[in-house]
């Protein structure tokens, strides 16, 4: 990829703020997915999930607080459902959580009000150590309307457990109605880690991250409406590394590859229609750098890719940086680059409307620089768009109808010594 330099127009939101509690301060490694935020009814509604459960619905506009719930869990997962009575439109955010129970829930849009819930512990089975990364987890969640206007929600729980040098994973992927009545699951041994359903809510694609079992691909592509298996692609590499991100566009599904550290554009029954390298292992100062690409969307025939933290072959220590850490690419329909600029910093997880990608940018441990501290928005066409620097880490992110929502953490440098941001939401518009 092209060695641009940093073309973040600096174009602020005035971000508005509230101030969301206490939370223990982030240090230079990355910790462990604490809040999340969603934008809901088409833009009027804002509602963070934080570390204790707390789940609280605002106004986009006033940021007036319309409902607070607690969660069973840490509230790590959020999104809506929308179906049309005869009363008018109806919306239910629902709520993904890791924890004891690795709650799913869903809660009245207008009121709060917990309307169903469901305990992904039933399936995945219970913690066999106390400590977060062994907790029940619900990794992702997705939403869609099928042929008969019903839209239902699609979710991936897994749990990890460790008993000397066997390790292993038990998922559970689910379809529920909008009743929360379970439609279908899929049980695996591996680890799931992104869903996505095609726009015609026909074709359901899960990527698994690490598949160290019986389940020995990255990517399954399931019947939305029956749970039934059509196909499934690996990168075929070696080690239990597979599958990053999973983003449908029409008949394409594009697929960031842990594997080989690559992306793809793949067609129907998987047929490989282009790869690229993204940040593939490169020899730097006698190390042999590789970083992971860790997220992708695609929409309308572009695909952009945002790779993480660099590493080394030998060891996960390093002075060196890959050249691709941390970056955003955007390649068209036949995988020609169109683009590709700086994130700089960690992306949790990237949020995308249309043709407008939202990067919420956390820190890099290996350079702790606070200016890699910000919410950066990309146009999918044309690049690097907005920055809105930050205290604080970014850590999540939403946009919906031009509002555009993110989560700050505080965060604390081991070398440094002084606490930057605070736990807050911050919201604006791109409008």
């Amino acid at each position: 990829m092209a060695d641009t330099a940093d073309t973040e127009r600096d174009l602020p939101l005035e971000f508005r703020s509230v101030p969301l509690g206490e939370i223990e301060t982030a240090r230079s490694r990355h910790m462990w997915t604490r809040s999340a935020v969603s934008v809901a009814d088409s833009g009027d509604l804002v509602v963070t999930g934080q570390w204790d459960g707390t789940v609280t619905a605002r106004d986009a506009d006033s940021l007036e607080t319309r409902w607070t719930v607690d969660h069973p869990d840490h509230a790590v997962g959020i999104t809506s459902l929308s179906n049309d009575g005869e009363d008018g439109s109806d919306e239910t955010v629902v709520v993904a959580g890791r924890g004891e129970t690795g709650t799913i829930a869903a809660y009245d849009a207008e009121t709060g009000d917990r309307r169903w819930r469901y305990d992904t512990v039933d399936d995945v089975g219970e913690a066999v150590k106390d400590t977060v990364f062994y907790l029940p987890y619900v990794v992702a969640l997705e939403t869609g309307t099928d042929a008969d206007g019903t839209e239902r929600l699609y979710a991936a729980a897994r749990r990890y457990e460790r008993d000397g040098d066997h390790r292993q994973w038990h998922s559970t992927v689910y379809a529920f109605d909008p009743d929360g009545s379970v439609r279908w699951t899929d049980e695996t041994d591996a680890s799931p880690i992104a869903i996505d359903l095609d726009a015609d809510g026909e074709r359901l694609a899960v990527g698994y991250n690490r598949c160290m079992g019986d389940h020995d691909t990255g990517l399954v592509v399931l019947e939305a409406e029956s749970g039934d298996r059509l196909w499934s692609w690996d990168p075929g590499t070696e080690g239990d590394r597979r599958v990053g991100d999973v983003s449908f566009d029409g008949e394409s599904i594009a697929v960031s590859s842990h594997g080989d550290k690559r992306g793809y554009l793949l067609g129907p029954g998987g047929a490989e229609r282009w790869r690229v390298d993204l940040a593939v292992e490169t020899e730097i100062d006698d190390e042999t750098l590789y970083a992971y690409p860790n997220h992708v969307y695609t929409n309308d025939s572009r695909v952009a890719f945002v790779t993480g933290n660099t590493y080394a072959v030998e060891s996960r220590e390093t002075e060196s940086r890959h050249p691709n850490e941390h970056r955003v690419a955007a390649f068209d329909a036949d995988g020609d680059l169109i683009w590709d600029d700086e994130v700089r910093g960690f992306v949790h997880g990237l949020a995308a409307d249309g043709g407008r990608l939202v990067a919420p940018c956390a820190q890099n441990f290996r350079v702790r620089d606070p200016d890699t501290h910000a919410v950066r928005w990309f146009d999918l066409e044309s690049g690097a768009s907005g920055c809105e620097r930050l205290d604080g880490i970014a850590t999540a992110a939403a946009v919906e109808e031009g509002t555009v929502a993110a989560i700050e953490e505080p965060v604390e440098y081991h070398d440094e010594g002084q606490t930057r941001g605070e736990y807050a939401l911050r919201v604006g518009s791109l409008e």
